[in-house]
C-alpha cells in the first residue's frame, strides 16, 4: 500500500491537528481500511489526486476527533431533537439541486450548506459567529481550486461554498458513502461497501445533523424543518426510513436515458482532476449499474411500505412551473407557502437561472452507453414512472 494511505499514519496525522486522541465509539476503521487500500492500489491517482485524497481522509479523521470533543464539552448535542426532515431523492440530473436550493431559500427550513457538509465541525474555540469560522474561507478556496482544475464543472453542477448542497458528504464522514467513488475509480471499496449494512453510517449522519442543528440554533436560527437532498439515498431508502421514521421523501423523476449520461459526464469531469488515466466506458458502466440498483431498492421499499411517505415530482414540471412544484411539496408536508416564502424563493430563482451558467455538452457514446442498454437496466422504473406518465 502507498505509505500516504497507511491507516496508522493517517490517524496520527489527524491527531496532530488539534492534539486530540479520542476518536469515540462510532465504528470506522474497517471502512477506512477498505477505502485506503483502493485509493492506494486501484485509483491510479496523479500527484494532485494523491495529495488531495490523503488530506481529505486526514480532515475526516480530524473532524471525528473534534466532533467527539464537542460532544464531551456539550453533551446536550446528542439530546438535540432533530427537526422533521424532508428528503429530496431521485436520479442525479433530475432537478433535485434546483428544488433543494429553492426550498432552502425559505428561512423556515434548515439546509446543510456546502461548507457545513464538507466541514461539519467548527474549531474548538468557535464563538458561534461566521466571522471566526475558518470553514467558510477554506470551503471557498476548495471550490475555486476545483473549478480552476476543471472549469466545465460549473456547467454541470452549480458549486457554491455557501449554498445548500448534498448531504452525502456528511455520510462520507463515516466512510459509508459512495462519495469517494465520485472522485476516483475504487472497484474493491465499492464492492465491499455495497455489501454492508449502512445503518452505522446513517446513525452517524443523524448525529452530525443534530450537531449542525445545534450550531444553527446557537447562531440564531429558528427553522421548523430540515430539507435534505442526495440521490445517494435511493440506494438505502429502507435505512433512511428506519433511522428517520418521520421522514417525508420527495422523489424526482426523469428518463434515465437522459440523466445517466449527464451523470457520467459529471463523474468523469471529477475523475480527470485526480487521475490521468480515466476510462470513460468504465465511468458509464459503473454509474449506470449503481443507480439502476439504487432505483430498484427504492421501488422495493415503496412497494413494501406504501407510498404515504413519498411525493412524486417530474423534472419537466419542476423546470416549467417551479413555484407550482414547490407548492406541491409544501402541501405534501403540511406547510403553508407564505407570501414571504414565495418572495424568498422567487429571489433565489432570479439569481440562479440555468442560462446564467455555461451549457453542458455530452453524448451517450462517450461513456459506452446506448439507449437500449439503459432502457433494459431501468425497465421497471421507466415503465412505472416514465413511459406511462404524461409529464
Amino acid at each position: 500500500m502507498d505509505d500516504i494511505f497507511n491507516i496508522d499514519g493517517l490517524m496520527h496525522s489527524a491527531m496532530s491537528v488539534d492534539g486530540l486522541h479520542d476518536f469515540g465509539t462510532w465504528p470506522f476503521q474497517e471502512a477506512l481500511s477498505n477505502l485506503s487500500w483502493s485509493l492506494a492500489n486501484e485509483a491510479e491517482l496523479n500527484d494532485v489526486g494523491r495529495q488531495v485524497m490523503q488530506q481529505r481522509l486526514i480532515e475526516i479523521l480530524a473532524t471525528r476527533l473534534r466532533v467527539n470533543e464537542w460532544l464531551k464539552r456539550y453533551p446536550e448535542i446528542s439530546d438535540e431533537v432533530l427537526l422533521p426532515p424532508v428528503f429530496i431523492a431521485g436520479l442525479p440530473r433530475t432537478g433535485t439541486t434546483m428544488l433543494h436550493r429553492t426550498i432552502a431559500a425559505d428561512s423556515r427550513f434548515n439546509a446543510p450548506l456546502w461548507y457545513e457538509v464538507r466541514f461539519p465541525c467548527p474549531q474548538l474555540d468557535w464563538d458561534f459567529s461566521n466571522e471566526r469560522d475558518w470553514r467558510i474561507a477554506t470551503a471557498k478556496a476548495e471550490v475555486d481550486a476545483m473549478l480552476s482544475a476543471n472549469p466545465d464543472l460549473l456547467s454541470i453542477h452549480p458549486l457554491d461554498a455557501l449554498g445548500a448542497d448534498e448531504d452525502i458528504m456528511l455520510l462520507e464522514q463515516s466512510f459509508f458513502s459512495y462519495n469517494p467513488q465520485a472522485f476516483a475509480n475504487l472497484p474493491a471499496y465499492d464492492l465491499w461497501l455495497s455489501g454492508q449494512d449502512h445503518t452505522p453510517g446513517y446513525e452517524y449522519f443523524r448525529l452530525l445533523l443534530k450537531f449542525l442543528q445545534w450550531q444553527k440554533k446557537k447562531a440564531g436560527g429558528t427553522a421548523e424543518r430540515w430539507v435534505l437532498k442526495a440521490p445517494h439515498h435511493l440506494h438505502f431508502m429502507d435505512v433512511v426510513l428506519k433511522i428517520f421514521p418521520d421522514a417525508m421523501v420527495v422523489q424526482s423523476h426523469r428518463d434515465p436515458i437522459d440523466t445517466i449520461p449527464s451523470l457520467a459526464s459529471l463523474i468523469a469531469g471529477v475523475w480527470t482532476i485526480y487521475s490521468d488515466k480515466v476510462d470513460m466506458t468504465e465511468v458509464g458502466r459503473q454509474w449506470s449499474s449503481k443507480f439502476a440498483s439504487g432505483m430498484k431498492k427504492t421501488m422495493e421499499v415503496r412497494e413494501t411500505n406504501g407510498d404515504d411517505s413519498f411525493l412524486d415530482l417530474w423534472f419537466t414540471d419542476t423546470v416549467k412551473e417551479p413555484l407550482e412544484a414547490v407548492k406541491r411539496v409544501y402541501d405534501f408536508i403540511g406547510l403553508s407557502l407564505t407570501e414571504n416564502a414565495k418572495k424568498e424563493i422567487e429571489n433565489w430563482q432570479e439569481l440562479n437561472k440555468r442560462e446564467l451558467r455555461p451549457s453542458h455538452n455530452y453524448t451517450l457514446s462517450q461513456f459506452g452507453l446506448t439507449e437500449e442498454e439503459l432502457a433494459t437496466q431501468f425497465q421497471d422504473y421507466r415503465e412505472t414512472f416514465i413511459l406511462n406518465k404524461t409529464h
